[in-house]
């Protein structure tokens, strides 16, 4: 690979990580191309990127935007995940396919500016979707107001039974 190759692509990495805010960092060693190609097709339909990288001109694209958390994550096979603006969708592909595939190991992430562990990128996509936490928190208001009007309709009756004597 001549210098301008490498630069080019040092370029190309510094241009995702700009648009990208959040990205994961993974050891893909064992997929082989055809669950590759499987994984890069969901990814794309989660709104994310899978780049498969080299390790030193990672190093320099993280460089160029004062990411040095992740340096100690590049070794071995290594590919990014450009998460894009939303990392839940990303991270909750990134989980299926390692439930079924037991690959791509997530080795870190960087998220909104901070760096996280494997667990917590795990974790993430294990989240539910906004309309199912949505449903969920209406529920819960629900099950609050079902309590008070139980509340107020037993203080009632017992005022009514008081007032009977």
């Amino acid at each position: 690979m001549s210098k301008t190759e490498r630069q080019s692509e040092v370029d190309a990495l510094t241009a995702e990580l700009k648009a990208s805010p959040n990205v994961f960092v993974t050891d893909f060693s064992g997929l082989n191309v055809l669950k590759m190609t499987d994984f890069r097709r969901r990814l794309r339909a989660a709104g994310a990127k899978y780049v498969v990288v080299k390790n030193t001109l990672a190093q320099r694209a993280l460089a160029a935007h004062s990411i040095a958390e992740l340096d100690e994550h590049l070794a071995g096979a290594t590919g990014f995940v450009f998460a894009g603006s939303d990392p839940m969708a990303a991270a909750k592909v990134l989980g299926e396919f390692v439930k079924e595939h037991e690959r791509p190991t997530v080795k870190a992430g960087w998220l909104d500016g901070r760096a996280v562990a494997p667990a917590y990128v795990k974790r993430l996509g294990e989240i539910p979707p906004r309309e199912v936490l949505l449903g969920q928190f209406a529920g819960a208001l629900n099950g609050i107001l079902y309590q008070v009007v139980g509340a107020l309709q037993a203080l009632h009756e017992q005022r009514s039974a008081d007032q009977a004597k």
